[in-house]
């Protein structure tokens, strides 16, 4: 048991900025009760939260591990769990969580405990990687060869979660890390939500206007009318997905949001694959939600201001509930358009900074600097 002279075991949660921090903050209310709870014997538990990026420039676990290592020795932390929300890879593999027991470290990636229930599922983890670390087997005194990792509730809790490959030379001794398409997927669906995709609505202001302004617009408009009352139910659904795929295309070209690797390794490709999926769907769900407020807006914007006589007389429709719906849905898929234009007057940074978390933000900014370079 790792525990300080005091008799209290001194963990450290190191966290990237931004979403981790959040997370960490949260779980440190209750992880010292826990941890006391679950390990037993009268011990302590203190928790301090420690926020800073200490994935700048790498994304290479071996790397990461022996940074925690150094920054742990700085301080007087007996165990330190490092939190982020970048993706990490090791050997072909989504890696979940790294831990060396000798040193008393852990690495764990948020994205592959996926988007769902996150922060129970982090807390859980934190618990696991603490209690493991601070038991017996990280003093060497007892349990299985290194060649042995222990399979506990860690993993049954987050399957498919599985041991992975460790080298030699690597400062963790146990690794966790998940694949296959159900791996694949949770990985895609954590990243998404580690870069909040509801965030783009209020982010792309001026986009917004515009698809605003051009749904008020086309709603009094005659014409818009006649064509909402002509279209059947197919092609008001081809509409709403060529203009939803419309302005998603165009965010992703004009800001320059899809990822190239100048790596031409199979994991490099691996990498690049999956963070283009996550831009394509964070995106996606943003403009969902922007063309979903659109319809309820018009809906509302044409309740108030049309007259059921001037509708009928153009389009020899009386005017009922039907055709209120069927006349804010296409408006929508109009203004969304109107959208996408407008969005050409926002700045690539805007545009990155609604789209993407503070990390994978970095992230970016950095390739494209080593590939000014």
């Amino acid at each position: 048991m790792r525990v300080s002279s005091q008799g209290v075991t001194v963990v450290a949660l190191l966290a990237d900025p931004d979403a981790p921090t959040e997370i960490a903050q949260r779980m440190a209310r209750v992880l010292p009760a826990r941890l006391a709870d679950k390990s037993g014997q009268g011990r302590r538990f203190d928790v301090e939260v420690v926020s800073e990026p200490f994935t700048a420039r790498t994304e290479d676990p071996p790397t990461l591990m022996r940074r925690i290592m150094d920054r742990g020795r700085a301080e007087s932390w007996d165990i330190v769990v490092a939190l982020t929300d970048l993706p990490l890879h090791s050997h072909g593999r989504k890696l979940v969580v790294d831990l060396s027991h000798e040193h008393g470290l852990a690495l764990l990636s948020l994205p592959p405990l996926g988007g769902l229930r996150l922060q129970t599922r982090a807390r859980r983890a934190v618990e696991e990687a603490v209690l493991s670390l601070a038991g017996p087997r990280a003093t060497g005194a007892e349990g299985p060869p290194r060649s042995q990792p222990l399979l506990g509730p860690f993993v049954s809790r987050l399957a498919p979660i599985h041991p992975g490959q460790v080298g030699e030379e690597e400062t963790a001794d146990l690794r966790y890390v998940v694949s296959g398409p159900r791996g694949y997927l949770r990985v895609l669906v954590g990243m998404v939500r580690a870069n909040r995709p509801w965030r783009l609505v209020p982010g792309l202001s001026k986009a917004l206007a515009a698809a605003l302004a051009t749904g008020a617009v086309a709603t009094v408009n005659s014409t818009i009318w006649n064509l909402a009352e002509s279209l059947s139910v197919p092609r008001l659904v081809i509409a709403t997905v060529g203009s939803i795929a419309l302005m998603i295309g165009w965010l992703i070209v004009d800001a320059q949001l899809w990822h190239r690797s100048a790596d031409v390794s199979r994991e490099a490709r691996q990498r690049a694959r999956l963070y283009n999926a996550s831009t394509v769907m964070t995106v996606g769900i943003g403009v969902l939600v922007c063309y979903v407020g659109l319809i309820v807006i018009n809906l509302v914007w044409a309740l108030f201001i049309l007259n059921d006589q001037a509708f009928a007389s153009t389009t020899r429709t009386p005017l009922r509930a039907a055709e209120y719906w069927t006349l804010s849905w296409f408006v929508a898929s109009v203004a969304t358009v109107g959208g996408a234009l407008g969005s050409g007057l926002e700045s690539d940074e805007a545009i990155r900074a609604a789209a993407y978390s503070k990390r994978e933000q970095e992230r970016r900014r950095i390739l494209q600097d080593d590939d000014g370079d």
